[in-house]
């Protein structure tokens, strides 16, 4: 499950002009120069990897857990406060779009180091100050670094390890999955003991600048890469340049971003809302918090597994309408009977919710290069993102206007129709570069 919240900010366009593409050219998605090679060392790269994914949500669901002490600490106002919760989807969104551009001028691994630099910074300088504007600013900060890597890895996975898609993508979900669960738990634990919200809040950019340590030799390995490919290549090679991969084009693009949409969608409803279903139904707040957790603890396993599962079918139509009778199931039980069967309706959940390593295992499978990727990951990312910033709004107008459960749960039922159709579309296999 991906954590929290609106709308707003452009899909990539990013598409497929018709051209040569002899096998020795070279990924732009690599580098500024369509000549660059992978950057070797797999062990470091993975290492890497798995540190920026555990920074992917800490910053977002710190804040979340510390929303009521950063309101009280800064004095701000409650729209100002749906502004600053309002950020990651919007960031997510819009500066996620940037990505593909930005891997055509520098090489990934440079760009992931300005990224977790942006987002150490970020953290460090919104726990610090004392400005609403600043903080705002710096948030939006740190949730740039968020964006850049967020779509930066499924291109990383394919570059680097084209035949173990599904268990790095598993890894790096895992990651993810921790990272989010960890944050959210530990996060007003740490202000407590330092007895300030700004510590609960900072602590994480150490976390982000770990990440930063792994990609400063790959950069440098990648700038002398290709240097020495600008001094091999022919001028053949250099006027040849691979196709420009545009999703939003394409029938698949927009199933991708439907399905990411439409599952994020679920995944910020349930964060935002599953907690008070759960108080509604009679539970003390302390057991409402600890069902919630335990729908993103028993997703740890899942975003393990899934991806594997998904790299060994010949088509994903089992995954995807196995998903869509576990959510289904639950969504069911939370209507008819909240209280009685919490536990497994929480199972049911989690089991639902890897809709997202699949989504992300899928957008590798979906494309044949790097740049493919990236453009996909980009597109389906982006667009998702607008998509689900909708789903914790419209539950919330929902809850308010009927004063209860059915109209919420019968929303996200028909989300759920929704991600199901565009999953049909992605499970049949086939390549973003092949589609016009």
């Amino acid at each position: 499950m991906t954590p929290p919240p609106p709308p707003a900010a452009t899909a990539p366009t990013a598409d497929v002009t018709p051209g040569p593409a002899p096998a020795a050219a070279p990924d732009p998605a690599a580098g500024p120069a369509s000549a660059v090679t992978p950057v070797r060392g797999g062990l470091l790269v993975l290492a890497g990897m798995l540190l920026v994914a555990l920074n992917l949500r800490a910053a977002v669901t710190s804040l979340g857990a510390l929303l009521d002490e950063i309101r009280v600490g800064l004095g701000l106002s409650g729209a100002m406060a749906g502004v600053v919760t309002t950020l990651p989807t919007v960031a997510f969104a819009g500066l996620g779009a940037l990505t593909p551009w930005l891997v055509r001028r520098w090489a990934a691994p440079r760009v992931l180091v300005l990224a977790m630099i942006a987002l150490t910074a970020g953290q460090v300088l919104r726990a610090v100050t004392g400005s609403v504007a600043v903080f705002v600013l710096t948030s939006a900060l740190a949730l740039a670094g968020i964006a850049v890597a967020n779509i930066l890895l499924p291109m990383l996975v394919k570059q680097h390890f084209p035949h173990r898609t599904g268990l790095v993508t598993g890894a790096y979900t895992m990651a993810l999955t921790v990272g989010t669960t960890v944050a959210a738990a530990s996060a007003v634990p740490v202000a407590h003991a330092f007895g300030s919200w700004r510590a609960g809040l900072g602590v994480w950019a150490g976390l982000a600048a770990l990440a930063v340590i792994p990609w400063v030799p790959l950069t440098l390995r990648a700038r002398a890469a290709r240097r020495a490919a600008d001094r091999a290549a022919t001028p053949a090679a250099v006027v040849a340049a691979p196709a420009r991969v545009r999703p939003g084009r394409t029938r698949l693009g927009w199933a991708m971003a439907v399905y990411f949409g439409a599952q994020s969608l679920s995944g910020y409803a349930i964060m935002g809302w599953l907690a008070q279903l759960f108080r509604d139904a009679g539970y003390r707040p302390e057991s409402a918090g600890l069902l919630l957790a335990g729908v993103t603890a028993l997703g740890v396993p899942v975003a393990l597994m899934m991806p594997t599962l998904a790299g060994r079918l010949a088509t994903l139509r089992p995954l995807v309408l196995s998903l869509t009778a576990f959510s289904a199931a639950a969504y069911l039980g939370l209507a008819l009977a909240p209280r009685g069967l919490a536990p497994l309706w929480v199972l049911l959940l989690a089991l639902g919710q890897g809709a997202f390593p699949l989504i992300l295992t899928t957008i590798g499978l979906r494309a044949r290069t790097a740049e493919g990727t990236v453009a996909l990951s980009a597109f389906a990312q982006s667009t998702g993102y607008v998509i689900a910033a909708l789903g914790p709004l419209l539950v919330g107008i929902l809850y308010s206007a009927t004063g209860g459960w059915t109209a919420p749960i019968g929303f996200l039922l028909l989300a759920l129709a929704v991600q199901t159709t565009a999953g049909m579309v992605i499970a049949r296999p086939r390549y973003i570069e092949d589609e016009r």
